[in-house]
């Protein structure tokens, strides 16, 4: 693993910091109000200009051909600038390595530029009432309709990111009524105003829909908007959450710019020494998130996959973020109820960071079996 920046490299970097200090606005309103949507939209539009909004796309798609080592240093730019959170990163991050690996050359080019310049923002589609972390569970169907050439969904899709707003919603639906779990099930690209789709905003503890149910009614979607091949959505989707588990969705940079906030604080507050070792263990914990980050990307530019080990990173980064805040948040004291402090918010959204993605109790489960080789358990527990 080398952790030597080339001059190019450098060079990029440098680019990136000088477009950030002249052009990231200050805060913007959440994302999850009519305006912060709308502003957040408008934000991603600039960066697709610059050619920063997904820098390792090729650039017939609106990328700049960047290596993953090249992204890894925007990402430390981008949140060491603290520039607003992407309000297309469900796309970018998460359909969009799916759309290069699965998709066609027509689906390609019909979703990828309006998901970087941020006209289409994405809705995830992934959980529904009865099945939440245990995805294989999902009784969402599609029904062949031959006539119109494409497939009828109905079911209803839960605590979907995005939606609220959104204009399209990737997912599962079971093609195969007699199948079962992982078999039998598709990809699909579903439009939210499609007819026979009502979306319904979730109010979180802020009162605003950052989440949406998302009802669908015998709504017709064309072959051409099936990701992957009838019956092989489950091995879609998991490139999809391995994307949101592993590299993509949580890059370094966030968690080191957070780690130096703390730094600062702590240095501002003098607190005692059991918070100074907190904080300081804190920051390693970052960094050794950091280092880890670079040796899977070492393992990727080799020809490596990145497989059910994408779970160890998902139960440690998730755990982190909510120990960065939670640490934040003793510092302040009585002082982090107050508005505008920088740390509440970040410390409500990092609760939900073991739960999204597959909650941490099921990638444990994973870990164990999967990475570790450890037996199940017999049933009954005997």
């Amino acid at each position: 693993m080398d952790l030597e920046f080339t001059g190019a490299e450098r060079a990029f970097r440098a680019e990136v910091r000088d477009w950030l200090a002249a052009n990231a606005p200050g805060p913007l309103p959440s994302m999850d109000t009519p305006e912060g949507f709308a502003l957040h939209r408008e934000w991603e539009a600039r960066l697709c200009e610059a050619r920063l909004s997904a820098v390792t796309w090729p650039e017939e798609y609106g990328g700049r051909g960047a290596s993953l080592t090249e992204w890894l240093v925007f990402e430390e730019e981008y949140h060491r600038a603290g520039a607003p959170a992407r309000v297309s990163q469900n796309g970018i991050f998460l359909l969009a390595p799916s759309l290069f690996e699965y998709g066609t050359d027509e689906q390609r080019a019909r979703f990828l530029p309006p998901m970087a310049r941020g006209e289409e923002i994405w809705a995830q589609g992934w959980s529904e009432p009865e099945a939440g972390s245990d995805l294989a569970n999902v009784r969402g169907r599609a029904e062949r309709d031959e006539e119109r050439g494409g497939w009828r969904l109905s079911g209803q899709k839960t605590w979907s990111s995005r939606a609220t707003y959104g204009h399209w919603l990737f997912g599962l639906f079971r093609t195969d009524p007699d199948s079962s779990r992982h078999r039998g099930l598709t990809y699909f690209l579903v439009p939210l105003d499609a007819e026979g789709v009502t979306v319904r905003g979730i109010a979180q503890l802020d009162g605003e829909p950052g989440f949406a149910e998302v009802f669908l009614d015998e709504v017709f979607v064309p072959d051409a908007q099936v990701l992957g091949g009838v019956g092989q959505g489950w091995t879609v989707a998991m490139s999809t959450t391995g994307s949101e588990r592993g590299l993509t969705l949580r890059s370094p940079g966030r968690f080191m710019a957070a780690a130096d906030r703390l730094v600062d604080l702590a240095r501002a507050a003098a607190p005692g020494e059991a918070l100074r070792q907190d904080v300081a263990r804190a920051w390693m914990e970052a960094d050794a998130y950091r280092l880890y980050t670079f040796h899977t990307l070492t393992r990727l530019e080799s020809g490596e996959a990145i497989g059910p080990e994408s779970s160890v990173n998902k139960v440690f980064w998730s755990e982190l973020d909510l120990r960065l805040h939670e640490t934040a948040l003793r510092i302040l004291g009585p002082d982090g109820e107050l508005p505008g402090n920088g740390w509440t918010d970040g410390f409500l959204f990092a609760l939900a960071g073991p739960i999204y993605g597959g909650t941490n109790e099921i990638q444990r489960n994973i870990i164990a079996e999967r990475v570790l080789g450890l037996p199940r358990e017999p049933k009954g527990g005997q």
